[in-house]
């Protein structure tokens, strides 16, 4: 049981960036998933590609006012949920990353969201709602978007500058760009798609992250990429109570209020709580870290200049 636990743990990004939910359940089903497509030869993109089409079905039995089918597609998208898990860490057993992967990843997960607000929509009209909740649900999904890709970020900062690991990369805006312009739409059109995708992401994460890249930059510039040690002790210490914060912008504690939602209250409560809520807290969590940030930077040129 305990080797079983271990090996389960080696599949986690760390234990410090890991929710509970996703302890106790996600990665046990996805780690089980992972296994047995590892047998099978299936390939992590595999895995995702079947997570979207189970995502993608859930959002269609969101449309019904039943509670059987409704019930239905809650299991399908726990379902989905899970194989999103174990895209990720039959990658990681595998050492078979890539950063087309991680942006299918990502477009699967809107892909399952976009289905789903377009569904709860046409619920909503046929209830009886005005049709101005597809503009609603619109603007709700940019936002959701733009939530999980900031909170991917800073977790990927964290994973840097504590565990010197850069699980699924850090993309620099410029790095991207060069690589966009390489490839041509007639051979590599699929690929150029994502990219430019990906590179709306990184404008976005860019602009709200401004002091944690200047800090990435003078980490990975100024002192070869070697995070000294005095740095990661410092950046856990200040960063670790923010990861509840990003990890409300991500996908369970929504699933949460999507599955009361669905069940019980009025679909325009799961939106506004996607507009103020989840915005009002993105905002205060992106504040936050680039002030922590700032005086990081400050902090490793003190104590480097020091030594």
């Amino acid at each position: 049981m305990l080797l079983l636990v271990s090996k389960i743990k080696a599949t986690w990004k760390s234990d410090d960036t890991e929710e509970l939910l996703d302890k106790l359940f996600y990665r046990p089903a996805g780690y089980g998933m992972a296994v047995v497509s590892r047998a099978l030869g299936v390939t992590p993109n595999g895995i995702t590609s079947i997570s979207i089409l189970l995502g993608v079905t859930a959002g269609h039995f969101f449309y019904y006012r039943d509670v059987t089918i409704n019930l239905i597609g809650v299991i399908l998208l726990i379902t989905s949920e899970a194989m999103d898990a174990a895209d990720g860490q039959l990658a990681r057993m595998t050492n078979n990353h890539s950063r087309y992967g991680k942006i299918f990843d990502g477009i699967a997960g809107n892909l399952m969201f976009i289905s789903i607000y377009l569904h709860l929509s046409a619920r909503f009209v046929v209830e009886g709602g005005t049709f101005w909740i597809f503009a609603i649900a619109i603007i709700s999904g940019i936002s959701h978007s733009f939530q999980c890709a900031m909170s991917d970020y800073y977790r990927n900062f964290y994973l840097f500058f504590t565990t010197s690991r850069n699980i699924g990369g850090i993309d620099e805006l410029e790095d991207v760009q060069e690589t966009y312009k390489t490839l041509s739409w007639s051979k590599d059109s699929l690929k150029k798609t994502f990219l430019r995708l990906y590179l709306n992401y990184t404008v976005q994460q860019r602009a709200l992250s401004k002091s944690i890249l200047l800090l990435y930059r003078y980490v990975v510039y100024q002192l070869n990429g070697i995070v000294p040690e005095k740095l990661k002790t410092e950046y856990r210490k200040l960063n670790r109570p923010m990861i509840k914060y990003g990890n409300i912008l991500t996908t369970n504690t929504r699933m949460i209020v999507l599955f009361i939602t669905i069940f019980w209250a009025n679909v325009l409560y799961y939106f506004l709580f996607d507009l103020i809520i989840l915005n009002t807290l993105l905002v205060y969590y992106s504040i936050k870290e680039e002030k922590i940030s700032a005086y990081l930077l400050q902090f490793v040129k003190e104590k480097v200049s020091e030594n």
